[in-house]
């Protein structure tokens, strides 16, 4: 008999359940309009390579039975399928589960969630399934809508970054000295005649011939410098630098004579205490550290040379070794030297390539737009030449092919491996393979102008766009324009935007325009970006930036 009541007890029991659940789902669903649901932000947004989203359900008094448990997954719809992301529980106040609690008198739940990006989601909505749990039934509950399409305007960003070719030393016009010298026996300001037919006279006046006859060098003038050498006394030095500066001018009127020469320009240069430094560093004179540290330790002349005096063993050899090389008086030609105009240059890299330079190769190949020509000048004078700099840039073509792993094999043969641009350009590799953390830490470690305008494309595509606008600032690329569209400073981005060309910048225009809700301007914008790339259109019609201004 007890078994009886006991199992009409149980019965009874369920029944009653059933029943309290029937209410409470009932209940639940006449007052399903009184939720209410906010998305933040309003149009979902990709922000780097996610969507991410704030929810936020207010629940009316007396919906949430204090029994009930409440699932609620988000799910992000979009063309080709959809995305499911981690389910909610909520609980009433009499249930002992370990979840949120919403009691019956109502109360607001927030929940952050993200969902990956992929290609279709620029038409999406979110929405959140439902469904309540009393006394073990499980009932669906009308499904919310909360936010209806995606902007992906970030998936504009040039995450290509930017890097630098090593540039060349070329130079157009180069000045160029000749030199030739006269020497004098000591306390003299006579001009030998051995000195005149000297193989540095002989040299100079040839060098002058060359330049006659030359139509790329053009002769700025002629410096005759005379000197005496730092013994004797300065003010009698001084006396005998300036005759000797009287016996080269009339000795030059020989050299150059027949020669069209300007008037030369005569200095007096006394003691040549620097000549004799020089000529000191240069000896083999065994104690002459000692001697320069006398000469940095005093500036007087007559006291630098009663030291020097002093020491009478090196002295006898300065006699013998310096001072005759420091009695002279230097004829110096200053030119400058036309050299090979880019047309030129073009010309002989036809068939006379070997008679360019290292410098002359890099600034052909700088010149040069064909990738596979621009490669064959590259490799010439990394190979002809070692250069470092060459073999770089070797890479920065394949580089510009978009061959990383080409570029990357190209700066692992490099020295230079702390070189500012080289670390840039590894973290441009770094930044193309999706690598943002390497990236950032090897533009960091580069330091140099590029490279920090690369880290303001990282922050941009980690979604940092605050951080990014500050990094990019004064860049004028597209990259500082879209960060600051992103921010919110539309103005500041048309500014930027206005120095700059292409499709995709009459693209960001339109985006531009219709924040504004400037429809014609953003019409014409995005008219004139469509037609000169059919990808863009495409991208224009799922675009949520124009849905407002779109008819």
């Amino acid at each position: 008999m007890k078994k009886i009541i006991n199992t009409l007890a149980l019965i009874a029991l369920l029944a009653l359940a059933a029943g309290c659940a029937k209410t409470a789902t009932n209940q639940m669903l006449q007052l399903a309009d009184k939720v209410q649901v906010q998305s933040t932000p309003a149009v979902l947004e990709l922000v780097g390579d996610a969507i991410p989203v704030e929810i936020a359900v207010t629940y009316p008094k007396g919906w949430f039975h204090p029994d009930a448990m409440l699932v609620v997954t988000p799910v992000l719809v979009y063309e080709g399928g959809q995305q499911t992301g981690v389910s909610r529980i909520y609980q009433g106040e009499n249930v002992k589960e370990n979840n949120k609690v919403i009691p019956a008198a109502g109360g607001t739940v927030r929940d952050k969630m993200s969902f990956d990006f992929v290609p279709g989601m620029e038409k999406s909505y979110l929405e959140l399934h439902n469904v309540a749990v009393i006394g073990g039934k499980r009932v669906e509950l009308p499904t919310v809508k909360v936010a209806d399409g995606c902007n992906t305007t970030i998936r504009l960003a040039d995450a290509l970054g930017a890097y630098d070719y090593k540039a060349d030393n070329y130079q157009e016009v180069v000045a160029q000295t000749a030199e030739g010298q006269i020497r004098y026996d000591v306390n003299s300001s006579t001009v030998k005649q051995g000195e005149l037919n000297s193989a540095s006279i002989r040299d100079f006046k040839q060098a002058l011939k060359e330049m006659q006859e030359s139509d790329r060098v053009t002769v700025k003038g002629t410096r005759i410098i005379s000197y005496a050498s730092p013994e004797g006394g300065e003010e009698l030095n001084a006396k005998l630098s300036e005759e000797r500066s009287g016996s080269a001018k009339k000795a030059w009127d020989s050299i150059a004579k027949g020669m069209d020469a300007s008037a030369p320009e005569v200095q007096s240069m006394g003691q040549d205490w620097e000549g004799f430094r020089e000529a000191v560093a240069k000896s083999n004179i065994l104690d002459k550290d000692l001697i320069l540290r006398v000469l940095s330790m005093y500036s007087d002349p007559a006291v630098r040379e009663s030291e020097i005096k002093n020491m009478s063993q090196i002295y006898t050899e300065i006699k013998d070794e310096v001072f005759p090389e420091l009695r002279r008086s230097r004829f110096v030609t200053d030119i400058e030297y036309r050299n090979y105009s880019e047309d030129d240059l073009r010309k002989l890299a036809g068939k006379r390539l070997y008679m360019l330079d290292e410098e002359a190769l890099l600034r052909l190949a700088a010149i040069t737009e064909e990738p596979a020509r621009k490669a064959l000048l590259y490799r010439a004078a990394a190979e002809r030449y070692n250069s470092e700099r060459a073999f770089y840039n070797l890479g920065l073509v394949s580089l510009d092919e978009n061959k990383p792993a080409v570029t990357e094999a190209y700066l692992d043969k490099l020295e230079m491996n702390d070189d500012p641009d080289v670390l840039n350009t590894r973290g441009v590799i770094a930044l193309r393979r999706g690598n943002y953390d390497e990236a950032e830490r090897l533009f960091e470690k580069s330091g140099n102008a590029t490279a920090k305008a690369n880290l303001g494309s990282v922050s941009l595509l980690k979604g940092d766009y605050q951080k990014a606008a500050q990094q990019l600032a004064g860049s004028g690329s597209f990259n500082e324009a879209l960060a600051l569209v992103l921010t919110g400073k539309n103005a500041d981005a048309s500014k930027v935007l206005s120095k700059l060309e292409g499709p995709k910048i009459d693209y960001l225009k339109a985006v531009v325009a219709a924040r504004q809700g400037k429809k014609a301007e953003m019409k014409a914008a995005l008219d004139a970006a469509c037609a000169a790339d059919p990808s863009l259109k495409e991208r224009s019609i799922k675009d949520i930036e124009f849905a407002t201004l779109a008819n």
